[in-house]
C-alpha cells in the first residue's frame, strides 16, 4: 500500500520550524512599532517576510499570485515581495521519481509505457510533469505530486493566516477571515489529483462546442490521487505570440476568453488560475487549457450577481448594483461604501460596456490597475473596512490575470458584444440543472 503523506505531524513540524521564528519575530516587531506609536517600516518588514517564506516549496507562490488581484488583500509591499519568489520550484531528481511512481503503480511501473523521460519538463508549485509514451505511440503527460505536499500545503495555510494577522495589526480595511477560508479550501484541493482528473472531464464536456480550446484527456489507468497521467498536447507559451498578427492575437484572446467564460455563465464554474503557465497555443491558433486544480464552482445566484451588477454598471443603476452587491454577501453597505465599490466595479467592467473593438485596458498605464486598487483600498479603510465574500477571490483573479493576457497579446476586440452574446437569456435554473447533470457525469464533488 502506498505510504501515506496526508498531512503528516512531522512534516508540518518540520515546516513550521524553518519559519515560524523569522515571522513571528516579524510579527512581534510590528506590534513594538504600533504600541509605541513608531512609523511601520513596511517595505522591510516586507523583504523580511520574503526571506523567511524564500525557502519553501510551492503553496505560497500560488497564495501570492491570488492574493494580487484582491485590492487590499495585502499591502503592496507584501504583494511585491511575494510576488518576486521563486514560482518554479526546482525539479525532484531520478531516485524520488523512481520512487514515487512504484509507490503509485507498483514495482512494474514501467512497464505500463513504452517510454518514460527522466527528466522533467515542467516543475510546478505542486509537482513536476514527464513526458513518456505509451504502448500505443501516443505521447502523455505524467503529473508528479511532490512528497509530504498536504504537510506543506497545512503549513502555508497556517502561515497566510500570520501574515494576514501581522497585515491587520495597521491596517484594517479588509477583513481576510474569508479569504482565508477560501484560498485554503482550494489549495486543499489542488493536492488531490483524482478530483482534478473530473475536473479535466468536465471542461472537456463543457468546451466541447468550443472548437478553439483543447483539453487533455485523462488515462485513468495510469493515474492516482497523487499522480495524473493525460494526453500530450503540443503548443508553444502565449507570449510568443505577442509580435503575431493581429488577426492571430485577437483570435487567440477569443479563443480564452471563451474557455474562461462559456464554462461560467453556461455551467456556474470557473477556471480560477489563469496563470501563464496553464495554457499553451497551437500552431492552428487554439489554445490548450493545461491545469484544471483551481476549480470553483458557483451557485446561480452568485453568477447572477456578476450579470446584475454588469447591467448596474452599463446602465448606472446604483439600486441594481447595492442588490448585486448583498447578493454576493457584502452587508451593511452605507452609500459612501458603496460608491467605493462602484470604482473597481467601473474599472473591471468598463471594457465590456464600451460598445467598439479595443484593447482590454486604453489608460497607457501599466501601474493603473494598482492605481484604481490602492484608491479603492484608502477609501475602504478610511469607511471602516468591508468583508469581501470568498466566491470574490477567484471571480477577481480570473478578471485580471484574463486582462493581463488580452494587454500581452494587445488584442482588440468587442469585448461588449462578447459579453452580452455570452450571457443573453441567462437562465438561473436551467444553469443549475445544466451544472447538476455535468458534475455527476464527471464524477466531481461541489467545491468546499
Amino acid at each position: 500500500m502506498p505510504e501515506r503523506e496526508s498531512d503528516r505531524l512531522s512534516g508540518r513540524v518540520r515546516r513550521y520550524a524553518r519559519v515560524g521564528t523569522q515571522v513571528g519575530g516579524i510579527a512581534a516587531r510590528m506590534a513594538g512599532q504600533r504600541y509605541l506609536g513608531l512609523p511601520a517600516d513596511r517595505e522591510r518588514n516586507a523583504e523580511e517576510l520574503k526571506r523567511a517564506l524564500g525557502g519553501l516549496k510551492g503553496p505560497l507562490m500560488k497564495v501570492a499570485q491570488l492574493l494580487a488581484t484582491v485590492p487590499g488583500g495585502l499591502p503592496e509591499e507584501y504583494s511585491e515581495a511575494l510576488g518576486t519568489l521563486q514560482s518554479r520550484a526546482p525539479a525532484m531528481g531520478w531516485g524520488f521519481v523512481k520512487r514515487r511512481m512504484a509507490a503509485e503503480l507498483g514495482p512494474d511501473w514501467r512497464d505500463a509505457f513504452a517510454a518514460f523521460e527522466t527528466d522533467a519538463v515542467a516543475a510546478a508549485s505542486l509537482g513536476q510533469v514527464h513526458r513518456a509514451t505509451g504502448h500505443d505511440d501516443r505521447a502523455l503527460a505524467c503529473k508528479l505530486q511532490y512528497p509530504d505536499m498536504a504537510s506543506a500545503v497545512a503549513a502555508d495555510i497556517r502561515q497566510l493566516k500570520l501574515i494576514f494577522a501581522i497585515y491587520a495589526r495597521y491596517d484594517r480595511a479588509i477583513d481576510t477571515g474569508e479569504i482565508h477560508a477560501e484560498i485554503a479550501a482550494r489549495l486543499r484541493e489542488e493536492l488531490d489529483y483524482e478530483r482534478e482528473a473530473g475536473h479535466m472531464a468536465l471542461y472537456g464536456e463543457m468546451l466541447a462546442d468550443e472548437p478553439g480550446v483543447r483539453v487533455p484527456v485523462v488515462e485513468a489507468a495510469l493515474s492516482t490521487r497523487r499522480l495524473l497521467t493525460m494526453n500530450w498536447l503540443d503548443g508553444a507559451p502565449l507570449l510568443d505570440f505577442r509580435e503575431a498578427a493581429a488577426e492571430r492575437r485577437n483570435a487567440i484572446a477569443l479563443h480564452m476568453f471563451n474557455a474562461w467564460y462559456v464554462p461560467l455563465y453556461r455551467y456556474g464554474v470557473l477556471h480560477g488560475d489563469p496563470h501563464l503557465g496553464n495554457y499553451t497555443v497551437r500552431e492552428d491558433g487554439t489554445v490548450n487549457l493545461l491545469d484544471y486544480g483551481c476549480i470553483r464552482v458557483f451557485d446561480s445566484r452568485f453568477v447572477r450577481g456578476i450579470i446584475d451588477l454588469y447591467h448596474a454598471v452599463r446602465d448606472e443603476d446604483r439600486d441594481l448594483a447595492v442588490h448585486a452587491y448583498e447578493t454576493w454577501g457584502f452587508s451593511d453597505l452605507s452609500n459612501e461604501m458603496v460608491e467605493a465599490l462602484d470604482i473597481w466595479a467601473r474599472y473591471i467592467y468598463g471594457p465590456l460596456v464600451d460598445d467598439r473593438a479595443r484593447l482590454i485596458d486604453e489608460s497607457g498605464n501599466a501601474r493603473y490597475g494598482g492605481e484604481v486598487a490602492a484608491k479603492v483600498h484608502r477609501e475602504i479603510r478610511r469607511l471602516g473596512g468591508v468583508t469581501p465574500p470568498r466566491e470574490f477571490v477567484l471571480i477577481d483573479r480570473s478578471a485580471i490575470g484574463l486582462g493581463s493576457v488580452f494587454l500581452h497579446l494587445k488584442a482588440e476586440l468587442n469585448w461588449h458584444r462578447l459579453y452580452e452574446e455570452l450571457i443573453a437569456g441567462f437562465d438561473a435554473a436551467r444553469m443549475m440543472r445544466r451544472q447538476a447533470a455535468a458534475l455527476e457525469r464527471c464524477g466531481v464533488p461541489e467545491a468546499a
